[in-house]
């Protein structure tokens, strides 16, 4: 620990690779922490973001780690940091290989952990023809059969609603016996949604690893090429508890204990921000990166203050 950083970001996805940026653009001394395991390390590629639509994940951050090596102040490291104290008015990191860092700020990035329904065949083709939004994945099974798989009677229904943007065929699938109240009937059958009350036992794939239908207890299956499934978002470790932040007391849609940030990004903990997905950013790409570009931006002038006042 003889290096006091100014920054110590964890997590070397979108968001921790665009804090990196600007904190190294402010010739600030930054360690980035990556334990390599990003949100969407399944998917096929990152849809919707400019200048990259369609580039795989991988090949993104990696183009990002090189940029950050034009910035001597900026230090990327693999490794998992698994532990963390406040020491007076900085911190101490723990890592995995027993290594100890000291920094006067934090910036949390670890991203959370996707968990999409427990119904087999659906690990296997996460990521790609079974997806959590359609702005990321709808456009690569557009005008195919698409399903959404949700027993929630108003999420459900939202999801099938917003798929048919995509797709002239969509399909609800409740999983058994539906709640859905006669309005939400009525909304789906103008909307022209079908909805399938049986029980789904697995996912089947194609040749190509491809989603090729639906199989029910009942031995029947149904054809679809592409299945949005609700995956709600959960911390990936208790990091962010032992520096000191707080979960958000409500909730958004799709993060189960998303860390409270204000508007800087700054958490409950005085010097530690958080950004991305583990903030409650809408999860995605572009979200996270401007997330991470604007937090980084904030340390910087957190660092300002206590220097100069």
């Amino acid at each position: 620990m003889e290096t006091t950083w100014d920054c110590t970001i964890v997590g070397g996805g979108a968001a921790g690779l665009s804090a990196a940026l600007m904190l190294g653009r402010a010739r600030r001394r930054t360690l980035l922490i990556d334990a390599g395991e990003p949100s969407n390390r399944h998917a096929h590629g990152v849809g919707g973001l400019l200048g990259h639509d369609g580039r795989p994940p991988a090949e993104l951050y990696a183009l990002g780690r090189e940029q950050l090596g034009r910035y001597t102040s900026v230090e990327v490291r693999d490794g998992e940091v698994v532990g963390g104290e406040r020491i007076g008015d900085r911190f101490t990191l723990t890592l995995a290989d027993g290594s100890r860092e000291l920094t006067r700020r934090v910036l949390l990035a670890t991203g959370m952990d996707y968990r999409p329904p427990a119904v087999p065949g659906v690990e296997q083709l996460w990521g790609t023809t079974v997806f959590h939004c359609p702005f990321c994945h709808g456009w690569e099974v557009r005008e195919r059969p698409l399903g959404v798989l949700d027993d929630n009677p108003d999420s459900g229904v939202h999801r099938a609603l917003l798929l048919r943007f995509w797709s002239d065929d969509v399909v609800l699938f409740t999983n058994g016996p539906s709640t859905l109240d006669a309005a939400a009937r009525e909304r789906l059958w103008a909307a022209n949604v079908a909805v399938d009350e049986r029980r789904v036992e697995r996912l089947v794939a194609d040749d190509a690893g491809a989603l090729a239908a639906i199989a029910f207890a009942d031995g029947t299956q149904a054809e679809r090429n592409g299945l949005l499934v609700p995956a709600p978002l959960h911390q990936r470790s208790a990091l962010a508890e032992q520096l000191g932040a707080t979960p958000s007391p409500e909730p958004g849609p799709v993060a189960v204990d998303p860390v409270a940030v204000d508007q800087m990004f700054l958490t409950a903990a005085p010097g530690v921000f958080a950004a991305g997905d583990l903030s409650g950013t809408m999860p995605s790409v572009p979200n996270a990166m401007a997330a991470g570009a604007t937090a980084g931006a904030m340390v910087v002038q957190s660092l300002m203050a206590e220097q100069r006042g």
